[in-house]
């Protein structure tokens, strides 16, 4: 029920009252004649753009109110004012009248007037309206992230603003609070304003004719679409932006950096393959990875983390493949005399480190003959801690406002695998995962750099509950433990197309794997994401991420 502010005065002025200085009538009373008129005004109620009052006219031919914000400057009406810039209405009966359009919150002097011959009365009332009604909201949840990938969305997004619209819409509604956009894809190009790299020019996606190249002609900022598309609606945007890598090549073309330049070939990677160690451009790999460890790799990527942050209406950076190719990488001939440096000694890397080619993961069966292998892990999680630390830095450094975040994969068990400890470093991975952790491990967690992390907590349908690794609930409470608070915001949630390869899976169950994703994610850790986009659009399956969402906001 609304609640109304009713009037605070009432000033009731008749023709023949002599004592109201404030209201100035021109002819005096004349009962030998005939009687005068009169009018009285009552308030009724009061509304946040409208007012509602009655009118008593007496012995009137003509009646009239007025609203008019009140002023102390201003002096008070007089009915022949009143009359002529009025509202006329009955002048026979009482009846209750409303005057609407009005300011919220705001005083006003109601006048009524009255008129017959030429005599003249007024009566005027201060009233005041309240504040506009709040509209109900859902519940503030916490964040709620769902990906853009740059190739997988290109048909749509490359060229149209309108689509762009169209599905920030669709995740609006659905429940999304924040979206990552994918602006440095696994080219390397780019897709913010940058003098620094390439534009990209056309990206490989799955269409309704197969794999096609889809171009880009628009010269409209693409990250700054989304930046003002998404504020409009209410989302906050971040900028997904893939680090370590410089190139890709498929059947359609190539593209990137480390394609284009031969002078930069020195950046690409060197993997320990079993024919030995080879550069990645030289192998038989489609992304090509930069080598970590190079300084110049290092302060190129850094100059386009400072373009990307000087946007100052972007909310967010979330770096994804911040990290080492594979096990394989890197083994360039700067990379292993540093590694020797670290160590204090010559190193036989494939006696003393990895045998070559391995890509397994460290177990019990691992020989332990390899005397520097706990030492490399370590020492490659050192290379992504430290520069992790400058990229935030100069990221923060430009724009201090912005988030600045990573996507890890929730597997922290094989984590190593990619040279990333993603943990807090108060968190000691030696006393659990003592195989392949030395005690010295734990000091290049890098949870405490970020702002931000979204974990990949890319289970199968049939596996949205548990405890363990490879259950999505799983990942995201063992991230919580890792993490340790380091991190304010820790995220998770699922891959919602390629968890079934082996088509195991009905529709019917993964549509409620991923109702049943969001609370079991989001309970578990700070938040929920989702990736990606695409699969929501594509499936048609909006509908089953909104239900998870909306079974969270019923339980706040």
């Amino acid at each position: 029920m609304k609640k109304f502010l009713l009037c605070i005065g009432l000033v009731a002025a008749l023709a023949a009252c002599t004592e109201d200085k404030d209201l100035v009538y021109d002819y005096p009373a004349r009962p030998d004649v005939e009687p005068m008129p009169a009018v009285k005004i009552e308030p009724v109620a009061a509304e946040h753009n409208a007012l509602e009052f009655t009118i008593t006219p007496t012995n009137a031919e003509v009646c009239s109110f007025y609203c008019i914000e009140t002023d102390e400057d201003d002096k008070q009406l007089t009915a022949g004012e009143v009359i002529a810039r009025g509202t006329a209405v009955d002048a026979a009966k009482s009846e209750k009248y409303r005057a609407e359009g009005l300011f919220d919150e705001t005083s006003y002097n109601v006048y009524a007037a009255v008129r017959k011959g030429d005599r003249v009365a007024v009566s005027a009332i201060k009233m005041v309206t309240t504040a506009a009604p709040v509209a109900p909201s859902d519940p503030e949840t916490n964040p709620m992230y769902i990906w853009v990938d740059a190739a997988a969305n290109f048909p749509d997004f490359a060229n149209s603003k309108e689509n762009i619209r169209r599905d920030l819409t669709l995740a609006k509604e659905t429940g999304f609070t924040d979206v990552v956009v994918d602006v440095r894809p696994t080219n390397g190009d780019v897709l913010f304003l940058t003098d620094k790299c390439q534009q990209v020019a056309w990206l490989g996606a799955w269409g309704s004719n197969g794999y096609a190249k889809y171009e880009r002609t628009a010269d409209w900022d693409y990250l700054g679409a989304f930046i003002e598309i998404g504020h409009e609606l209410g989302l906050r945007i971040h900028a997904g932006f893939n680090t370590m890598v410089g190139g890709n090549k498929s059947n359609l073309g190539e593209q990137g950096v480390l394609l284009r330049d031969a002078s930069k070939k020195e950046w690409a990677t060197v993997l320990n393959t079993k024919a030995g160690f080879v550069n990645t451009l030289d192998s038989d790999e489609t992304t090509f990875f930069f080598n970590p460890h190079n300084a110049d790799v290092q302060a190129y990527i850094i100059s386009l983390l400072k373009d990307l942050a000087a946007y100052k209406d972007l909310d967010g950076i979330i770096l994804d493949r911040g990290r080492f190719d594979s096990m394989l990488s890197d083994c360039s001939e700067s990379t292993l005399d540093a590694f020797e440096e670290y160590v204090g000694e010559e190193v036989d890397f494939n006696k003393d480190v990895l045998p070559a080619g391995f890509t397994g993961t460290i177990n019990a069966d691992m020989p332990y003959q390899h005397k520097h292998l706990k030492k490399w892990l370590e020492f490659r999680a050192k290379a992504i801690h430290d520069f992790m630390t400058k990229a935030e830095e100069a990221v923060h450094g430009v724009n201090g406002a912005v988030k600045f975040g990573v996507y890890v994969g929730g597997w922290y068990s094989t984590y190593y695998d990619v040279g990333v400890n993603w943990a807090s470093p108060n968190y000691d991975t030696s006393a659990s995962f003592p195989r392949w952790a030395t005690k010295e491990y734990k000091n290049f967690g890098y949870a405490d750099v970020m702002d931000h992390m979204l974990i990949g907590a890319y289970a199968s349908p049939g596996n949205v509950y548990g405890s363990s690794e490879w259950t999505m609930q799983g990942f995201c409470q063992l991230a919580m433990q890792y993490t340790a608070g380091a991190c304010p915001l820790v995220c998770g949630g699922p891959d919602v197309g390629n968890w079934d390869y082996d088509d195991k899976y009905t529709d019917a169950q993964e549509y409620e794997a991923i109702t049943n994703s969001v609370k079991a994610c989001y309970d578990a850790c700070n938040g929920y994401f989702l990736f990606d986009m695409i699969h929501l659009k594509k499936a048609g399956t909006w509908q089953y991420a909104k239900a998870g969402i909306d079974q969270v906001k019923e339980s706040l």
